[in-house]
């Protein structure tokens, strides 16, 4: 049996995970604008879905010109989407449902309209001056470093009225916060330790790794590695509340990501980030889906470094961003772009897609649910966006990366259930076409057993039965298929085993167990129990089970010591 205790102590190892844009979700009031209370009204339904952590996209006070990432108020909540005292209800709500909470942190960088900077850029002699960075002599061509090609073509901005150019990796109204500034440091802290006391369970923190390469290591003041910034956040974090956790967006190949855990193998420390977005595995899992090959996705797995115990990797198949495939060759990036996103108007910078899920397997509910079970069986936390349990297209008519932040799909009815205001008083307007909320909703779905929500609701709960997946060892099983990944999670004596065929063509394949499956201290045979089909495998004389999996076909496999219950 789980250890309980570890698992609800270390919470993040086994949660699930669901990200929330509070503006696109449900508008209570009629201003075309989501909102905190309409999230309230609406947190029954996250609870019947099984989620157990709710992300909350920022929330802060923002001028709006990169979907509130431009924050302007690090204490602050956007008075179109409510007050504190709304937050705090949201919290209590979703803690009554066993549901805990965390929110963006953005501190890499503010809004150009943050008072801080406001002030910053009146003068050179500002109190505020040197919570930025500055050059006076003109910079060199930064545009390979650039997050957004084609919107910058460099890092550093003129500021004219003061003469000197301020740093900024994403848009150039964001200009990069200084951390070598104990000064930012401590506002940072604060921040941290204002919405912790509110009630937040942690936070996903926003391009860490511009972050840390904006300490200037060799400023007088800055002793040390700049990784130590990271350790002092997460003591901070651990003083204020020792069950909080820091999620980061670190985009990095493994090696340089074992870094931001605190080391990886015997010396991980566990340290800095609780938990990182495994980008890696995740590009790794559209090139296997574009070859019908499980190999790409077996060996990123394989190579994730080994992290300290307390610390985890979050999966993911979609994001609020675009879907980026920098990890990849360009070949093999032009491979899934062929077969996922071949128009020129499904991708964006030259590096990533704009699109959901769904439409990119052409609609086909095999393949979807495929790739879902995938997710949720592989070692880590799943973390899933708003819409994904439904099945929620794209809005390509959008720019950027708002074509994935499209209102939520309610109802067959105006608005999609998501707003009473007039269609053009929306934030955002609803997914047009095949995906849009007549064909595409949560009501029809819920009344519909056979529906993607049910099968996700039913995913979701077979996970949460299922501790290993979040706290096990990982191993790829031998079997001879190329189109079919078989894995192995193992835990306190617990096993399951996962079968997932990559491809439309029906197989059978003899997937081989390892060593420590087939020792039963009993006596008794070993035998595999389908968690979904509710069905029994045997296994042959040498420890292999065979299986026939349909076109996209996938199985959940407890391993079982005992006799069979009665039928």
């Amino acid at each position: 049996m789980a250890n309980h205790v570890s698992t609800g102590d270390l919470w993040w190892k086994n949660a699930v995970i669901y990200c929330v844009d509070v503006e696109t979700f449900y508008d209570s009031n009629g201003d075309g604008i989501g909102d905190l209370i309409g999230l309230v009204q609406r947190i029954d339904y996250l609870a019947e879905l099984g989620v157990t952590c709710l992300w909350l996209m920022p929330f802060y006070p923002t001028p709006g010109r990169d979907d509130g990432y431009d924050v302007q108020d690090l204490f602050g909540v956007d008075s179109r989407l409510g007050t504190h005292g709304d937050l705090v209800e949201l919290i209590r709500a979703a803690k009554d449902r066993g549901i805990r909470v965390i929110a963006d942190l953005v501190v890499n960088h503010t809004s150009d309209q943050h008072p801080w900077f406001k002030s910053a850029r009146r003068s050179k002699d500002s109190p505020y001056r040197d919570f930025y960075v500055w050059r006076s002599d003109p910079p060199p061509d930064t545009s390979d470093k650039v997050v957004f090609p084609d919107k910058e073509d460099s890092i550093w901005q003129l500021d004219e009225r003061t003469g000197e150019w301020y740093l900024h990796h994403f848009y150039r109204y964001q200009p990069d916060l200084n951390f070598a500034n104990p000064a930012v440091r401590d506002q940072i802290a604060k921040s941290i330790g204002f919405w912790l006391q509110l009630g937040l369970d942690g936070f996903r923190v926003d391009a860490v790794p511009f972050l840390i390469e904006d300490v200037d290591t060799e400023a007088d003041h800055v002793p040390g590695d700049p990784h130590d910034y990271l350790k002092e956040l997460r003591a901070f974090l651990g003083r204020r509340r020792g069950d909080a956790m820091l999620l980061g967006e670190v985009n990095l190949p493994f090696e340089e990501q074992a870094a931001y855990f605190g080391g990886a193998g015997e010396s991980a420390r566990g340290d800095e980030l609780t938990m990182m977005f495994d980008f890696v595995s995740m590009e790794a899992t559209y090139l296997s889906l574009a070859r019908q090959d499980a190999g790409p996705l077996a060996k990123a797995l394989t190579s994730r470094p080994v992290i300290h115990r307390d610390c985890q990797w979050a999966t993911f198949v979609r994001n609020h961003d675009e879907l980026t495939l920098d990890k990849l060759s360009d070949e093999e990036r032009q491979e899934v772009f062929a077969a996922f996103g071949p128009e020129p108007e499904m991708q964006i910078y030259g590096r990533g897609l704009k699109r959901r899920l769904p439409p990119m397997l052409d609609g086909d509910p095999r393949r979807i649910r495929m790739v879902y079970s995938l997710l949720f069986s592989l070692p880590g936390t799943p973390s899933i966006y708003y819409g994904e349990e439904i099945g929620m297209g794209e809005d390509l008519a959008d720019e950027g990366r708002m074509s994935v932040r499209t209102p939520m799909q309610w109802e067959a009815i105006r608005n999609g259930g998501f707003s009473t205001a007039p269609p053009r008083k929306l934030f955002q307007r609803v997914v047009p076409g095949g995906y849009g909320p007549e064909h595409v909703n949560v009501a029809s779905q819920k009344r519909d057993p056979d529906s993607l929500w049910h099968f996700m609701r039913t995913l979701i709960q077979t996970y949460r039965e299922c501790p290993e997946l979040g706290w096990g060892e990982f191993a790829v099983l031998d079997q001879p298929c190329p189109a079919v990944l078989a894995h192995r999670c193992h835990w306190e004596g617990a096993s399951l085993v996962a079968v997932h065929n990559l491809s439309a063509e029906p197989l059978t394949t003899r997937v081989q167990l390892l060593p420590d499956d087939l020792v039963a201290d009993s006596g008794e045979a070993i035998w595999l129990d389908d968690l979904f089909a509710h069905e029994a495998h045997d296994t042959d004389a040498k420890g292999g089970v065979e299986l026939t999996l349909a076109g996209y076909g996938h199985v959940w496999l407890r391993v079982r010591r005992d006799s069979r219950p009665a039928a």
